[in-house]
Order: structure tokens, then C-alpha cells, then sequence
């Protein structure tokens, strides 16, 4: 496989991810690094550091917005069980 199409197939996955974790709400973060060892936010934080790394400019709200699929206060008010951090 060359380069340019593994690039697109590993967007493409990572684009359904994103998807699926913002269709699943009901999935909370402490939920996923308990299982997973990474929740949306370190999702945030790997998309920020990629496009720092392409010299994009972008800041750490706007990277959680992109992974959470609206403002992170909004989907904190939503759908975040348990204590409010």
C-alpha cells in the first residue's frame, strides 16, 4: 500500500472514531481511559499537537470542539455524569 492511501484509510478511521465517540455520549471520558487508557481529551491533545507539528494554527478549545463536536462546556453541561470538573 503506498503511503498516500494508508494516510487516507487512518483519517478515515480516525474521522469514524470521532464520530462514533460523538454519537455515543452516554460513554463517559473517565470511562474510556479506565478501559482504554485515552478519552476525547487526549484525542484533543493528539489533534492539537499534529497540527502544532504543521505549524497550524489552532489552541486547545478549538481541538476539543473538532473531538467533542461542539463547545466542551456545552457537551460537559449535556452529558458529562458525576462531578463537574
Amino acid at each position: 500500500m503506498d503511503q498516500q492511501t494508508q494516510t487516507e484509510l487512518e483519517a478515515a478511521a480516525f474521522r469514524r472514531l470521532i464520530k462514533h465517540l460523538q454519537e455515543n455520549t452516554d460513554v463517559q471520558n473517565i470511562d474510556l481511559m479506565n478501559l482504554a487508557g485515552f478519552c476525547r481529551n487526549c484525542l484533543s491533545k493528539w489533534y492539537l499537537a499534529a497540527a502544532e507539528e504543521k505549524q497550524i494554527d489552532m489552541n486547545y478549545d478549538e481541538a476539543r470542539e473538532y473531538v467533542y463536536g461542539m463547545p466542551y462546556s456545552e457537551w460537559k453541561d449535556k452529558y458529562q455524569t458525576g462531578p463537574k470538573q
